[in-house]
Order: structure tokens, then C-alpha cells, then sequence
């Protein structure tokens, strides 16, 4: 007999939502988190804080953000129990209904998930920022999209994010001592948003509602779910009607292996991680022999770009406020066909400390050396951010990349491998650039396009999405419309890795309504 109901893997957007339903409809759930248990008083801020999780030795290197470097794409991810919303900028938003008109099973499509993205919704108390505290930048957005003829199309998003309404920026000075403490609606205390600047790199005030503050922490309170950080997944096999999952405790620089046994399994480590984990039990362990063909295939950077500009004459301060607050949307293809929106990004003021830090360093190659010299030349004042914008933008590229398992030279294990072909996304970027270009004109800036892309044609995303992909059968899909993997009943992945094609808008909650959708049939169905 199995010793729980369910195993969740991973505690993003997909694995917090499994975790909740599954726990409060009475299963006994597992989830094993390879990150740390992070809070306000262990969020790294100085430069020799845990701020990178190294794949290759978890157990010595387990920190803030996991950064994989591909040929000519690199991902930057979250590692931590709330995985990937402890690092991502709070965006709350439906994707288009007509992102699902073609690579989706039949059964999905925005009608489908309608209901799903609305409890989403409410469950993570999402809202705009308040009318009285609009950031420099979110006005900069709306006198550029006006000053290039698309004043409508500017809007504020919503925000997985605690405000204040009483609070301005007249408190600003006085930092997180201004921050209110407050009680969720799931139980659990919070502060109220002071405009930091820090969501990326976790919130002083504890503002954001990241999923540790309610999908996780109904699951673990109310219900009882048993989380186990620092518990790295290594392989999945078939055991007595139901699975074996194998992982390593990451214990003070060791490994210590262990195992437990549940009826169904999710796993739910992102779009890298679930893909990569599956491709080691079909391909490496054995165990898994039956993955589909399709499995690392169709993987979307959902289109990322990031422009930063500046504005010699206009404040901005990008280091003030939430990250991202509102955006120009251009997903009807009025930019000769390509499909995007634009974003009011924002560094935190610690990017600044960062950036000389490395370049002092003689270890830093010479591409990371032009990258990074280019941001400092943005950077150029004593108060680094008070005239950048970083324009910030996903749009609809192609999803034609492969993630496959390739020794390095020189190497003995098999390590993560993406193929990324930019050519049949580089329209899209070259039309995301040429908007920012405008924008920042129109308002009255200098855009400098990062050397990355016009130099290397390099990009980085936030928004890994595929490898496990959705499908009507196992010729053209990993998985079925609820997640179950074709060929392993009660084996499902919950997360990034089954969107099948690019949504171009921050994509948090439409994986959490995926999964919201999976649990409650599942439930239905007395699984």
C-alpha cells in the first residue's frame, strides 16, 4: 500500500494549485520542493548571499534563482517552496482566447478555463494598484502609448500583491516601517505594499501574495499536506499500482537519498524540470520507457524581451514599485502580424551593486563582460535608476525548441540541452525592439537595445514554456487535456511544461487555471 494518495513535485504555480485541491478533498499529499523554505529574514541582499542554485551541485549551491545558460537562450528560474512566484513580478492575467486557437486539445480553450482563471483570481487576492499610487513608470506608459496614436491600449494589470489604499508616496521615505501588517484571507500574515522595488528578489514588507501565503499554506494548515524542502526529485518508477519517487535530501552540503510511494504523482517542476526529469526516467533510468516521442519538443521563451531606455529629462525610478503594473497590448497583430504587449519593467536597487561586482571580476567572460557593461552604461548617476525604463515585453514566438539530454565535452553525465533556432522568432523580437524603440522616443528617451541580442542574438526568459506537452494523443502530445502523461495512468504534469504553444502574456495564472481545471475533474472522477 502506498504511503500517500498523492506526490507533488514541485511547489510553482501548478504543483501550490494540485496540493491544495487534492489536500482538501481529502488526499494525503506529499509535496517535495527542491528549494529552500524562504522568508523575509533569509532573502538574500548582500553580494556573498545564497542568490544562485548551481544544477550541477544543489547539495553546496541551493540559493534564490536558477539560471541555465543554453546556446544562444538562457532561463532564469525560481527555486524555493512557492517556486517560481517567489522570483516572479506578481502579474495576474487571463491569456487572449485567441492563444488557444491552434496547437490545444480540443477540450481547451478560454470558455473551458473561463471559470478556473477566475478562482484563480479571487484565491490569490489579485488587484491593480491603487489610483493613488501610480508608479513614474506606469505614467511614462501612458503618455507613450498616446504619444505613438494607441492610448487605448494602455491598461493596468492585476497584481498578486497586498496594498495599503491609505499609503503614497509621501511615505515612501520611511521604507517598510510604513508597511501595515495584515491577515490574508487564508489565515496568514502579511504586510501591505511600500513600493520596494524587490519583488524579484522577495519583499521586505512580505506583500506579495506568493503562493506560500495561500495555495501552500491552506494545503499545509488547514489540511495537512506535508512539504519537504530541499528535496530534489532524481527518477519516477511504476511500484505496486502506483510510483516510487526517488529524491535527495540537500542536507549541509551532502546528499541523502530516500524514497516514498503514492498512488498518482504530479510533477510539477516547470518547464525545465518536469521535462528534464522525464527525460532521465524514459531515457537514462528506464524506467519511464513508454514517454512519448513528443516529450522535450515545441518549448516556447514566450517571446521576452527586455529594452531598457533612458530618460535624461523624466524621473522614472525603475527601483521603485512593484516590477511590472501595467501594459500596451498589441496582441491584435497590428505590428505587421506579430502578436505582443509591452510592460513597465523594473530592476531592484541592488541590480546596480550587482552589475560592478561582476564586472570587477576577472573571472567574467568576455560575453557576460559586454552584457553586463551595457547595463552599466544605463546605469550612468549617482541614483543608477532615476531615469531608466525597462521596457519589458512577451509576445507569440514560434515554440520550436527541443530539450533533449547531451554529455558535454569532456563530461560523464548527461546534462540538459536546449536547440534554439532564433530564425523563425526573429521577426517578432525585431518587431517587440522596434516598438520599445518608439515608445521611448515618443516619451522622450534613448532606447539601448541589449548587446545580447543585436550583437549574439541571445535571449533570456522568466517564462519557460513546454517540453511536455498537451496533445490529443501520444503522436503529438506528452500529455492528455488534464495533464495525465499518455501511457501512465495517474502520473500527470501540472505546470509550464504542458502549455503547447506560446500565450505571450505572463503566464502564472493560466497555468494555475490549468491546474485548477485537472484537480477539480480528477476529484470529480474519485480518482
Amino acid at each position: 500500500m502506498s504511503e500517500f494518495d498523492a506526490i507533488v513535485i514541485g511547489s510553482g504555480f501548478g504543483g501550490a494549485v494540485a496540493a491544495c485541491r487534492l489536500s482538501e478533498a481529502g488526499y494525503k499529499v506529499l509535496v517535495l520542493e527542491r528549494g529552500r523554505r524562504w522568508s523575509p529574514q533569509t532573502f538574500p541582499r548582500d553580494p556573498d548571499d545564497a542568490w544562485l542554485w548551481d544544477a550541477r551541485s544543489p547539495e553546496r549551491c541551493n540559493g534564490w534563482f536558477d539560471i541555465r545558460v543554453f546556446p544562444n537562450m538562457s532561463v532564469a528560474q525560481g527555486a524555493g517552496v512557492g517556486g517560481g512566484s517567489l522570483v516572479y513580478a506578481n502579474i495576474s492575467c487571463d491569456a487572449k482566447p485567441e492563444a488557444f486557437a491552434a496547437g490545444w486539445p480540443a477540450q481547451i480553450d478560454y470558455a473551458e478555463l473561463a471559470p478556473h482563471y477566475a478562482r484563480v483570481a479571487e484565491y490569490m487576492e489579485v488587484a491593480p494598484v491603487p489610483a493613488n499610487q501610480w508608479t513614474e513608470r506606469m505614467r511614462l506608459m501612458k503618455d507613450a502609448a498616446a504619444a505613438i496614436g494607441h492610448g487605448e491600449r494602455f491598461a493596468q494589470l492585476d497584481l498578486a500583491v497586498m496594498f495599503d489604499a491609505g499609503w503614497t508616496y509621501a511615505d515612501f521615505p520611511r521604507g517598510v516601517e510604513t508597511s501595515r501588517e495584515v491577515t490574508n484571507k487564508h489565515g496568514a500574515k502579511q504586510g501591505t505594499c511600500v513600493h520596494l522595488g524587490n519583488c524579484d528578489i522577495g519583499c521586505e514588507a512580505n506583500a506579495r501574495n506568493t503562493l506560500d501565503l495561500n495555495y501552500l499554506y491552506v494545503a499545509e494548515n488547514r489540511f495537512h499536506a506535508e512539504i519537504r524542502p530541499l528535496h530534489l526529485v532524481s527518477r519516477i518508477e511504476p511500484d505496486a499500482g502506483g510510483y516510487r519517487v526517488h529524491s535527495d535530501r540537500l542536507d549541509d552540503g551532502a546528499r541523502v537519498a530516500g524514497s516514498a510511494t503514492a498512488r498518482m504523482v504530479f510533477v510539477c517542476a516547470g518547464s525545465l524540470g518536469s521535462t528534464e526529469l522525464m527525460l532521465k526516467c524514459r531515457d537514462l533510468h528506464k524506467t519511464l520507457p513508454r514517454l512519448s516521442a513528443r516529450l522535450g519538443r515545441n518549448w516556447s521563451s514566450n517571446g521576452d524581451f527586455l529594452t531598457p531606455a533612458y530618460h535624461r529629462q523624466r524621473e522614472v525610478n525603475a527601483d521603485r514599485g512593484p516590477t511590472i503594473a501595467s501594459r500596451i497590448d498589441f496582441h491584435d497583430g497590428v505590428r505587421n502580424g506579430r502578436r505582443f504587449w509591452i510592460e513597465d519593467g523594473g530592476f531592484p536597487h541592488l541590480a546596480a551593486a550587482y552589475v560592478d561586482r561582476k564586472l570587477a571580476d576577472p573571472a567574467t567572460g568576455f560575453k557576460a563582460r559586454a552584457i553586463l557593461a551595457s547595463i552599466r552604461g544605463v546605469l550612468r548617476d549617482s541614483q543608477p535608476f532615476r531615469h531608466v525604463m525597462p521596457w519589458f515585453a512577451q509576445g507569440v514566438d514560434a515554440a520550436d525548441g527541443t530539450l533533449s539530454l547531451r554529455t558535454r565535452f569532456g563530461g560523464t553525465v548527461p546534462e540538459l540541452h536546449l536547440d534554439w533556432d532564433i530564425r523563425k522568432s526573429e521577426q517578432l523580437i525585431d518587431e517587440i525592439v522596434a516598438t520599445q524603440k518608439e515608445l521611448a522616443a515618443a516619451s522622450g528617451g534613448r532606447a539601448l537595445v541589449p548587446l545580447t541580442w543585436s550583437m549574439f542574438r541571445d535571449l533570456i526568459t522568466p517564462h519557460p514554456l513546454g517540453g511536455c506537452n498537451m496533445g490529443a494523443t501520444a503522436a503529438n502530445g506528452v500529455v492528455d487535456h488534464q495533464g495525465e502523461v499518455f501511457g501512465y495512468r495517474n502520473l500527470f504534469v501540472l505546470d509550464g511544461a504542458i502549455v503547447p504553444a506560446a500565450i505571450g502574456v505572463n503566464p502564472s495564472r493560466t497555468i494555475a487555471a490549468l491546474a485548477e481545471r485537472a484537480a477539480s475533474r480528477l476529484v470529480q472522477e474519485g480518482r
